[in-house]
């Protein structure tokens, strides 16, 4: 296939995922997800973020001075600032942003293994690697078995265990720090049960309909010099359209801020 058909294909899926979270059903795991990022993302401190997803922002509330949110094609661009490019060859300095947030990709992209490295990449040591994934034993992993359901968003594509995730991490370098469940409910109604979600949450049961990883690096490397993200250098005036790469750290003289 080649990179114009990839490139269709994946605002095709995106814009499905955008109809998705827009629903009743999309929207209430969105508000599950968000009350139980929020306790991790408060503690998060740093100058740039970047989220990786379809759905409305979840890191707004971070202390995080810069965030960026990211699309495929400009068309699909929420605002100037929204990083356009592959999901696979983010035009960023290495280990420049303080939060990288996957947000239900590694399911459904067909190479998940690239986004995860190169969200690894742009980690920066001290930073944190955030990946929302749709748990197998939740409610609404027994609700894929109905007739049709995996041809469709949010059901179809692989759904991993945070386990398996795990050696994924290691491969690129990155240890779990925490995983947290959510979206607690009974099979059929929506997550939107006070009781279940606090009961579910305050024993972090892996019986939610998502979870929330939370990774580092293994190991703080030393750098004499790190690599500043300049909006106006790296990505030539705004992120709007732009999917340049920029050059590897060697190549860079400049610190981040």
């Amino acid at each position: 296939m080649s990179n114009a058909h990839d490139a269709i294909a994946l605002a095709r899926l995106f814009r499905e995922g955008r109809r998705y979270w827009a629903t009743d059903d999309g929207s209430a795991h969105w508000r599950s997800e968000r009350a139980c990022l929020g306790p991790v993302c408060e503690q998060l401190h740093g100058g740039h973020s970047l989220e990786l997803g379809m759905a409305p922002t979840l890191i707004d509330m971070c202390p995080i001075r810069h965030g960026m949110r990211w699309a495929p094609t400009a068309e699909l661009a929420e605002d100037p600032a929204t990083l356009v490019c592959p999901h696979d060859a983010l035009p960023l300095p290495d280990e420049s942003l303080h939060l990288v947030v996957l947000h239900h990709l590694l399911e459904i992209l067909p190479n998940p293994h690239r986004l995860l490295h190169e969200a690894a990449r742009v980690t920066a040591p001290d930073g944190r690697l955030i990946i929302f994934g749709w748990a197998p034993l939740g409610a609404a992993a027994l609700s894929r078995a109905l007739p049709g359901r995996r041809r469709r968003l949010p059901w179809r594509g692989q759904w991993r265990t945070p386990g398996r995730l795990r050696d994924w991490l290691a491969f690129v370098d990155f240890q779990i720090e925490r995983v947290d469940y959510c979206g607690f409910h009974l099979p059929g109604s929506l997550p939107r049960n006070a009781t279940l979600e606090t009961l579910g949450r305050r024993h972090n049961v892996p019986l939610g309909d998502s979870y929330i990883i939370c990774a580092r690096r293994r190991s703080q490397r030393v750098q004499t010099q790190k690599p500043r993200l300049r909006l106006g250098g790296a990505l030539g005036g705004t992120a709007l359209g732009h999917a340049t790469r920029v050059g590897r750290q060697s190549e860079r003289t400049t610190e981040v801020e």
